[in-house]
């Protein structure tokens, strides 16, 4: 489950409920929500799931 997201610089680290570092993508934050992680980078938003799977591709 992801507990929180941080964007730092041109990285966003994401942290499970336990604090735990679970993965780290680049871009920024989009948003997240307990079970994924959306982060911006040029006209594309990626979303991953807690597994730092890719779900879904999105232009904007």
């Amino acid at each position: 489950m992801i507990s929180t997201a941080i964007s730092k610089g041109n990285y966003v680290y994401v942290y499970d409920e336990h604090n735990r570092l679970i993965e780290t993508l680049s871009g920024e934050l989009y948003g997240y929500t307990s079970t994924t992680c959306s982060v911006k980078r040029g006209n594309f938003i990626y979303t991953y799931d807690e597994n730092r799977h890719l779900v879904s591709t999105r232009r904007i």
